[in-house]
């Protein structure tokens, strides 16, 4: 390779490390997810050391990059993402490291962008469960049935309290950080 060749390769990369020092407010954030997301595919569950230090980095960059208002944003969109989860996780929905992922991921992005996440994680989370509802061969079914409790709750609607559901079973449950990974990188999408 010429010198001519070496200049060029020495461009690019200076090119793609400025790059990626003005974006790495979303990039270090979309590292961490998809390792989450990684997790949560092998082992259906997303280890609190992951979860943690990633909140604890996120905190730390905001309030090195934006001082204490940096801080304050950290803290909020961290609120915000386990606000976000945390009744879908008490009504059996979720696992807590999918809500503990999000709040780790708030503390990165902020309360705006946080909120930005969960619409993006919320449609990918869509996608992601019509797909293995139908790679299961349960989707018609499924929205057969979603239909028939639906119609019975808006034409019956009993005056006495529900019986209980049944707790879902975990060994069934969607690895959620794939949606949440794919939201993610629909954020990082928008925001470059």
């Amino acid at each position: 390779m010429g010198e001519k060749g070496l200049l060029i390769w020495s461009e690019v990369i200076t090119r793609a490390v400025s790059w990626l020092i003005v974006h790495v407010d979303p990039i270090l954030p979309l590292v961490l997810v998809l390792w989450m997301a990684w997790g949560d595919l092998r082992h259906r569950r997303i280890p609190n050391y992951l979860t943690f230090g990633a909140a604890l980095a996120g905190l730390g960059y905001q309030l090195g990059n934006h001082g204490w208002d940096g801080l304050y944003q950290g803290l909020l969109g961290m609120a915000l993402g386990l606000g976000l989860l945390i009744l879908f996780y008490a009504k059996g929905g979720m696992g807590a490291g999918d809500v503990k992922a999000l709040a780790a991921l708030g503390a990165w992005l902020g309360p705006g962008r946080t909120l930005t996440l969960f619409v993006y994680m919320g449609l990918c989370g869509g996608v992601l469960i019509l797909a293995y509802l139908a790679w299961q061969g349960r989707l018609y079914r499924t929205i057969r049935q979603s239909f028939s409790v639906l119609m019975n709750w808006l034409l019956s609607r009993p005056a006495g309290p529900s019986p209980p559901s049944v707790p879902p079973d975990k060994s069934q449950g969607i690895p959620y950080a794939v949606a949440l990974a794919a939201g993610m990188v629909l954020l990082c999408w928008r925001a470059v």
